[in-house]
């Protein structure tokens, strides 16, 4: 597979060299300019993703608590080398990003909420790091979701990660009241 032109003199691609991959039906991240091509992680991760996305929407659409964003919106966290990444599930609390009916491209906000659904090859320890990655951007709340275990493992910025199992309550605490 070609990728595409990269940004001159660096080898590096660029937030919109990725969507114009997108738009030419690849998929993927950047991290630092380096493309890292995803896969679909079938259909069990992506009900998991449609159920949390229905549920965090039912919730925050009819309070005006914000916006909740599926993986392909993707959000744009550094520029110069840019990185883009795809949370499985993110929330934007109102206050923090901006609405523009109609914007295009890469939310430009990092999310209060990200979920991560661990795909069956996915390890523990690549899940636990891209918590740790989502965090150290200040996402203010991680809910990594374990479907094998029906787990989740929430990781509060700057607190200590818990695991709850399928008979506790998720809650979002002062991120998502």
């Amino acid at each position: 597979m070609t990728i595409t032109k990269a940004k001159r003199g660096t080898g590096l691609l660029t937030a919109e060299d990725l969507l114009r991959l997108y738009s030419e039906g690849v998929r993927g991240e950047l991290v630092r300019g380096v493309f890292h091509e995803t896969m679909s992680s079938g259909r069990e991760h992506g009900r998991i993703a449609a159920t949390l996305i229905h549920f965090l929407s039912s919730f925050v659409r009819p309070r005006r608590l914000g916006w909740v964003m599926g993986t392909d919106a993707g959000v744009w966290l550094e520029r110069d080398p840019d990185t883009v990444r795809e949370p499985d599930v993110a929330f934007f609390a109102a206050g923090n990003y901006p609405a523009e009916p109609g914007a295009r491209g890469y939310a430009e906000a990092i999310p209060d909420l990200v979920v991560e659904i661990a795909s069956p090859n996915d390890s523990a320890r690549e899940v636990e790091d891209k918590a740790r990655m989502w965090l150290s951007f200040g996402v203010r709340l991680v809910w990594v979701a374990y479907p094998d275990t029906r787990s989740v493992v929430a990781h509060p910025l700057g607190g200590e990660a818990g695991a709850l199992g399928a008979e506790d309550t998720l809650d979002g605490g002062d991120v998502l009241p």
